[in-house]
């Protein structure tokens, strides 16, 4: 039996669903309001905010703030769509001491500075610790900026220090537009030339699908000599999803095992049983190969290692049964 060490995670995210307000073009988790919004239970994020507690804890002690890659944040989707479970899941964190929590938000509930100030007194009370709103071609396409500019602004007031736009660079830029409503990204390409180049378009998700027409592509054979051991077992900044889904660092759509058993799961994960899991630690040109025996054919070019990943495994999730490659739904909603 071939088994694969898990180590124990130092940060990590939980997403309350992958329902979303909208569907941007970047989004690496290709969240949509056309996702069903089956929002994680409370009784199973208790059972995996205790595992993750003592592990989290001796990562951040002694912190005393928030970042990207530290501590905890609930993320979706977007997480204020359910406002009420993010309060529990906010408290039972907090109970469970885990520091650095923070919430991921694209601020569309940013309608008026008073039902702002509420949710964020209410959050404060239940024990958050910052905010991240974010800042990009992508969101504002959707959300109008009058509200991410009034979510930056009042959550100064509760997490002073603790408050992070992201990307400073689109806010900053839209700012000086005079910007308040939405921006086609086609016109925001047209009134800032090269802004993309700023933008950290992660490979994975839905960017190679939306976005591929902006990127060089290359043959699968290109890729054939990397592996995805690094992102596969690194610590750092793992996911878990509304599934109970344990999602090792940016690779969406693909699942270690399940995180309400989290101990377990860090004692090793039999991978006789997870093929794709198999070959993505050799090398793409065995994740190539599992997906040419079950008909897989090659497209018209890839950006990068993570779009001949994703659609290897689009393809197989369609044609077969493998426990690794979840939610299912995931791969539905990449061209959404």
């Amino acid at each position: 039996m071939q088994k694969l060490a898990i180590p124990e995670p130092v940060s990590g995210g939980l997403l309350l669903s992958y329902k979303c307000t909208s569907r941007c073009r970047h989004c690496l988790y290709a969240c949509s309001p056309r996702w069903k919004a089956d929002w994680l239970s409370v009784a199973d994020a208790e059972a995996i905010l205790t595992q993750l507690a003592p592990k989290l804890r001796g990562n951040c002690a002694g912190y005393g703030g928030v970042g990207v890659n530290q501590g905890l944040h609930f993320t979706g989707g977007e997480p204020f769509l359910n406002f009420d479970l993010l309060l529990e899941v906010t408290a039972i964190a907090h109970r469970l001491g885990i520091p650095s929590t923070f919430v991921e938000t694209n601020g569309y509930w940013c309608t008026d500075d008073h039902s702002a100030r509420e949710k964020l007194i209410r959050l404060k009370e239940a024990g958050l610790e910052g905010i991240l709103i974010s800042a990009n071609p992508f969101v504002v396409e959707q959300v109008p900026f009058a509200r991410t500019r009034r979510a930056a602004r009042i959550s100064a007031e509760f997490f002073p220090g603790n408050v992070m736009v992201y990307q400073q660079f689109f806010y900053q830029q839209f700012r000086q537009m005079g910007l308040e409503g939405t921006l086609a990204l086609e016109e925001y390409l047209q009134r800032a030339d090269c802004g993309l180049r700023y933008a950290e378009l992660l490979p994975g998700g839905r960017v190679s699908y939306a976005l591929g027409h902006l990127f060089r592509k290359y043959p699968a054979q290109h890729f054939f000599s990397a592996s995805c051991r690094h992102e596969l077992i690194r610590d750092w900044h793992i996911h878990v999803d509304n599934y109970g889904n344990y999602i090792p660092g940016y690779c969406a759509g693909l699942s270690l095992g399940d995180a309400r058993d989290l101990d377990a799961l860090c004692q090793g994960i039999n991978l006789d049983e997870l093929p794709v899991l198999r070959a993505l630690l050799t090398s793409l040109a065995e994740l190539y190969r599992l997906g040419r025996e079950f008909g897989y054919e090659e497209g018209d070019g890839y950006v990068s290692k993570c779009h001949l990943c994703i659609d290897i495994r689009r393809h197989l999730v369609q044609v077969g049964e493998f426990k690794e490659l979840k939610p299912r739904q995931f791969y539905e909603h990449l061209e959404d």
